[in-house]
């Protein structure tokens, strides 16, 4: 029996997100990207066309060197200006009744408790459609906006992302049992205080008493997506992800990174299937394949090589991007080497340019052909693992309504998508076929840890709030393997 994918839209509340010069297009929408209405508007075409969520990317800093220029990101209008995803969810949330809404948010950016209060909040305000990409951070430039002198270690960033979720965990699942909330008109009793407890976290980052103001919301924890596919990445996502948005080059490394995380994800105490894997990927659709390709040529005829290199961090000490026409071995940067490699697979009757990397990365996960040749490239990646995928946008909302115009009735002909969004309202019901998380997730484990009963019978110290003082009556129970600390 075919399984129909799932499709989220990968956006962001900015000018130049992924496909770099397209914004110059006369029919990009994404120039005008602080206009709430366009957000609405695009949000409403996904829900028509049963889009599973619109997912946000966000940064907190600009690219490159911190001490660098950035001239080239304000040029570009890559990533910068760009606002923030919270409010906008917000907004949307009351715009929309279906489709699910992720945000990114970095845990440097924001206090665990108050991270945990709005997105609470954001789950009140849709009913049960908010997700949370976690992320750990990428600029240097962003580290020093919240008080740090440069990025930390990759592997010391996620042991302090596992701090975060914990905290995050015990206040979402832990704080509030079932039943607290009453709303007793009668009694006049709004809430029951035997139910409601005080956290008494303390690590090493972080010292959170709690309770959790916010009711617990119809999904208590969003749902839970990570991004990262390196070896902290998979890791950190096979313990606590429920998806996790991978861009690989190929269905043959895609299978690779899911079986490799699914696989430790068993190991972890959970199930293979506990983890959905969306793939990035963007279309160049056509009625026939000249068609297609000759919307290609056109799309490339708007690609900015300086937005391309840029983001890749394939710029000088300065911060400036190489000339397009220097030869990739004279490059000096950490990035080039493994950009040499790539290219050179590619490139093999010439020496290979700096402006190759550019129009590469341009064309990388880039699907082009009719929506027929589009389907079966979707079936191969769908048999390499991939739950979902990720659409890209060239431009806003055109790509979109594209896709769901030309592609997306074949893929239901053919079981791949879905036509309706099914009797549950919540996004983990949608993906999971439950509301909350299952029991085989570490978050699971604080339900009920910090009630009086719990923590007595951990032997722990019990304070006059009736909660574990030391933050460790539910600590064994969510026991960080060593590699990862």
């Amino acid at each position: 029996m075919t399984i129909p994918l799932h499709f989220n839209a990968f956006v962001m509340n900015t000018n130049s997100h992924i496909h770099h010069g397209q914004w110059r297009r006369p029919d990009a929408g994404q120039v005008d990207f602080e206009d709430v209405e366009l957000w609405i508007d695009l949000a409403k075409k996904l829900e028509e066309a049963k889009f599973d969520a619109l997912f946000f990317a966000d940064v907190t800093g600009v690219y490159g060197d911190a001490d660098a220029d950035f001239d080239v990101y304000i040029r570009e209008g890559l990533q910068i200006p760009s606002n923030d995803p919270i409010p906008l969810v917000a907004a949307l949330a009351v715009h929309t009744s279906r489709i699910g809404l992720a945000l990114t948010s970095n845990v440097a950016q924001s206090h665990p408790y108050q991270f945990a209060r709005q997105v609470s909040t954001l789950d009140h305000i849709s009913k049960g459609r908010v997700a949370w990409n976690i992320v750990t951070g990428l600029q240097d430039n962003g580290a020093r906006n919240f008080g740090h002198p440069r990025l930390t270690d990759h592997t010391e960033r996620y042991a302090w992302a596992e701090e975060y979720v914990d905290v995050t965990y015990k206040l979402w699942e832990g704080s509030w049992d079932e039943g607290a909330l009453l709303k007793d008109r009668e009694r006049g009793i709004y809430s029951d205080a035997s139910k409601i407890h005080k956290i008494n976290h303390v690590s090493e980052r972080y010292s959170v008493q709690g309770p959790h103001l916010p009711s617990p919301s119809p999904q208590r924890t969003p749902v839970l997506y990570q991004a990262g596919s390196s070896e902290s990445g998979r890791a950190f996502a096979a313990r606590h992800a429920e998806a996790t948005f991978i861009i690989s080059p190929n269905p043959a490394l895609a299978k690779q990174l899911i079986d490799d995380t699914r696989r430790q994800a068993v190991e972890a105490g959970r199930r293979a299937e506990d983890i959905k894997f969306f793939q990035g990927l963007s279309f160049v659709i056509g009625d026939t394949e000249e068609e297609a390709k000759a919307k290609a040529a056109e799309y490339e005829q708007y690609v900015s090589i300086d937005g391309y290199l840029a983001h890749s961090a394939l710029v000088d000490k300065t911060g400036r991007v190489y000339d397009p026409e220097t030869p990739l071995k004279d490059v000096e940067t950490n990035t080039a080497k493994g950009f040499g490699e790539w290219v050179s697979k590619a490139i093999t009757d010439r020496e290979p340019l700096v402006r190759d990397v550019a129009l590469l990365i341009s064309r990388s996960t880039r699907i082009v052909g009719t929506p027929e040749q589009i389907a079966d490239a979707l079936v191969e990646w769908q048999e390499a693992g991939v739950d979902g995928i990720n659409v890209i946008n060239w431009v806003i909302p055109g790509s979109f309504e594209e896709f769901a115009e030309k592609v997306l009735p074949v893929l239901r002909e053919r079981g791949l998508a879905q036509s309706e969004y099914g009797d549950d309202t919540t996004l983990r019901g949608r993906l999971f076929g439950a509301p909350r998380l299952n029991e085989r997730h570490p978050a699971a484990r604080y339900r009920g840890a910090f009630g009086r009963d719990a923590v007595a019978s951990t032997g722990a110290r019990v304070d006059e709030g009736g909660s574990d003082a030391a933050g460790s009556a539910a600590a064994d129970l969510a026991e960080v393997p060593e590699a990862a600390r």
